[in-house]
């Protein structure tokens, strides 16, 4: 199947769209918090912030695993990944869980605002890996590097983090169910790329010595 350029630009526009949103979303979270408003602060969180994460996080993750860039073969991308990962853990399972008590009691504590200029300034962080590329290769990096998935990659690429946020937007709450099963099945997408990456490539048959026509 053969891969598409333009729906490869759709998710990375996609990519920097939503990352641009996480943000810009987290320097407001400060100044909501930092203003006394907890309420404003968590509605900010649970309406706008999480979908965009999700996205951003889902978008930067399929583009690694569907280009020959990898999760493991540059160490721009692995720090990348890693903070990812770090990133969407702090705001599921603290931020978020410290912004609804502050918006139940009234009050802000400092970590919480200290946490959400720590996101910001992680994500202008991982902009800057994305645009300088810095560091070679990791050790673990094949020799070999995966062709560039399909089409039907990039499309599920945009089609299910819209998906997602749609549903999650009639629920109430974020539910990245969609872009996980995404990822899984590129999971075994990326397996097959990389099997057919090591494969030897047929070389056409050399000519017998006398089969160039004689010199006159």
């Amino acid at each position: 199947m053969k891969t598409s350029p333009r729906w490869r630009q759709a998710v990375v526009w996609l990519h920097v769209v939503s990352s641009v949103a996480w943000m810009s979303q987290a320097l407001a979270l400060v100044v909501l918090m930092s203003a006394g408003a907890p309420a404003m602060a968590d509605r900010l969180d649970s309406v706008l912030l999480a979908p965009m994460a999700n996205v951003s996080a889902f978008t930067g993750l399929l583009l690694a695993g569907a280009t020959a860039w990898g999760y493991f073969r540059h160490w721009w991308v692995l720090t990348k990944f890693v903070l990812t990962l770090v990133q969407l853990y702090a705001g599921i399972f603290l931020l978020s869980p410290a912004l609804r008590d502050s918006a139940d009691t009234g009050t802000v504590v400092r970590p919480q605002v200290a946490g959400a200029s720590l996101m910001a300034s992680a994500l202008a962080f991982q902009a800057w890996l994305s645009i300088a590329k810095p560091g070679r290769k990791t050790p673990w990096s094949p020799p070999a590097k995966p062709p560039t998935a399909p089409a039907w990659v990039f499309v599920a690429g945009v089609g299910a983090p819209a998906f997602d946020v749609t549903a999650g937007l009639l629920l109430g709450y974020p539910l990245p169910a969609l872009s996980l099963v995404t990822l899984i099945v590129l999971g075994f997408e990326r397996r097959r790329r990389r099997r057919r990456a090591r494969r030897p490539t047929a070389r056409s048959p050399r000519s017998a010595p006398g089969s160039s026509s004689p010199a006159t």
